[in-house]
């Protein structure tokens, strides 16, 4: 049984029982069942106006669906998206703080770690590579010279 009907019912039984239309409690009775068959319709409403907007939902979820589709075929998939990205992470960039003006220096790989220079006080560096056994730098092979 719906909202509609139930209300329906009760104002049925409200006029069956033939009350006495001039006492308070009948007035309050038949105030109840007109807010009842007023609330039982705007729940009716409602619930057409939420179907309705289900149904546009799922049109719109449809057509998103095409335009991704699309877009994925036209320009390929995630893969070679996030695929661009880590290639841009794979830069790595050095920071060194010179010790005669503070200044923070940034630098990649291009760069030779023993030729570096302060692009504010125009100072050059000690060499700043992580020297290793088979660093090949000049700064570390004129010190193995010194030390051999």
């Amino acid at each position: 049984m719906t909202l509609t009907e139930k209300a329906a019912y009760l104002k049925g039984l409200a006029e069956g029982t033939a009350l006495d239309a001039d006492k308070p409690e009948t007035k309050l009775i038949n105030a109840m069942l007109d807010l009842i068959g007023d609330l039982t319709q705007a729940v009716s409403e409602l619930e057409e106006t939420t179907e309705d907007l289900h149904d546009y939902i799922e049109e719109i979820d449809e057509d998103l669906g095409e335009v991704e589709e699309f877009i994925m075929d036209e320009f390929g998939d995630d893969e070679d998206i996030d695929d661009d990205d880590e290639d841009d992470e794979d830069d790595d960039y050095y920071e060194i703080t010179c010790p005669s003006c503070g200044e923070v220096i940034c630098f990649d790989e291009s760069v030779d770690p023993c030729d570096l220079v302060c692009p504010a006080c125009h100072e050059h560096f000690d060499c700043v590579c992580d020297c290793e056994d088979d660093c090949d730098c000049e700064e570390c092979a004129d010190l193995e010279r010194l030390d051999g």
